[in-house]
């Protein structure tokens, strides 16, 4: 296990997304031809699907106006997330408003607005664009699709959701957990109060109700009391999940200065990465069951990028805000597994998908969940932990 080296760490990380990973999406991803981006791109970066799927232009129109508003004022980072904002305006939303999941390549509907989280992304990229280009167009826009999704967190699926009402009704943890990074976006646009209202609800939900007091775990679904049910959804487990969220709770406590926050998060990320950590092959599992029973996801032991970056970053804010020598543990241990097996020196960006054993199963580098967001956000988040450590 490597020792910490914040200053060599920051510098690792530094280049990585400046050299490699940005690039990387630069050169092939951006439709030129039609605006927002391919994100269905095999190992060395050539596209093998046109759809576009929201979620995804929203995020890499977030990223790349973040890294022009908060690195460097490249014009080609800015014109990158114009491509994204401009396209998710002309062809995202429905008559009402509402973003849809997947469009062609052109911009055609493909699947109707099932899903609120294109609506929480969308909200990212134009806030973050029109803070990055001083275009009051789009924060603008970011307040009214803002203004529509609050309207929708009470019934985030309306007439989609597949449950039969009233037979066993759960609450599930995705949207109060992305709220809470979604709020923090919209606080250079949005009035203190309801900035304040919102972050402090979203605390509530994931500290108080979806964090089990017993065991520090995030549970995906619990009941509208705040119980466990004994089912498939109430006994899941989603370890990066979890601890993705107690990295936003520790952003919120340092930024809104609540300090509080601080132990409870980083005990629960530990609690998490100790639960699903695989103890014979190295890695973090996917999914697993509160009560140890076979999970119901097929996919449950599978190794996926996006947990091990969110769980760096949890372990460098919590040792850097707490000194505490697990969260310094922890780090070494999944960055060295991480870096082992996701990294792919030959084309750059990372592997996303790997069985229990480590080895790749798809070597694409994006896809319809994987694009140019978890890599660089976690890249450039751990490239400013380490600064700040160094220092």
């Amino acid at each position: 296990m490597a020792k910490l080296n914040p200053a060599g760490l920051a510098e690792l990380y530094r280049r990585a997304l400046l050299d490699e990973v940005a690039p990387f999406w630069l050169k092939h991803s951006p439709d030129r031809d039609h605006g927002g981006y391919f994100t269905c791109l095999d190992r060395d970066g050539s596209v093998y699907d046109t759809d576009k799927f929201v979620w995804l232009q929203g995020r890499q129109a977030w990223m790349f106006a973040t890294l022009y508003h908060q690195v460097e004022a490249r014009p080609e980072w800015l014109d990158m997330a114009r491509l994204g904002a401009e396209f998710l305006r002309d062809h995202g939303r429905d008559e009402a408003g509402a973003f849809h999941f997947s469009l062609t390549r052109e911009g055609w509907p493909l699947t109707a607005p099932h899903s609120v989280f294109s609506d929480c992304f969308a909200v990212m990229a134009f806030a973050q664009y029109g803070i990055a280009s001083k275009r009051a167009e789009f924060t603008d826009l970011a307040l009214t699709t803002w203004r529509q999704l609050q309207g929708r967190i009470k019934n985030p699926k309306g007439k989609y959701a597949k449950a039969v009402p009233g037979t066993r009704p759960l609450d599930n943890f995705a949207l109060p957990m992305i709220l809470c990074n979604v709020a923090l976006e919209m606080a250079p646009i949005l009035d203190h109060a309801e900035l304040d209202r919102i972050i402090d609800d979203c605390v509530h939900q994931v500290m108080d109700r979806f964090r089990d007091r017993e065991t520090g775990l995030i549970f995906e679904n619990i009941c509208p009391d705040g119980s466990h049910s004994d089912s498939f959804e109430g006994r899941l487990i989603n370890a990066g999940h979890g601890i993705e969220a107690m990295w936003f709770i520790m952003d919120i406590a340092e930024r809104r200065h609540r300090p509080e926050l601080i132990a409870p998060a980083v005990d629960s990320a530990l609690a998490a990465l100790e639960r699903a950590w695989d103890r014979e092959h190295g890695g973090i599992f996917y999914f697993l069951d509160a009560q140890g029973h076979p999970p119901l996801q097929l996919e449950w032991d599978q190794k996926l990028w996006w947990v091990h970056l969110e769980s760096m970053v949890a372990m460098a804010m919590g040792f850097r805000l707490t000194g505490r020598p697990e969260c310094r543990d922890w780090y070494l241990r999944v960055h060295d597994w991480a870096w082992e097996h996701f990294a792919d020196p030959e084309y750059g960006e990372w592997f996303g998908y790997l069985n229990r054993r480590g080895e790749v199963l798809l070597p694409l580098k994006g896809g319809k969940w994987k694009c140019c967001f978890h890599v660089p956000r976690s890249f450039l988040r751990l490239w400013r932990e380490f600064e700040k450590m160094s220092k």
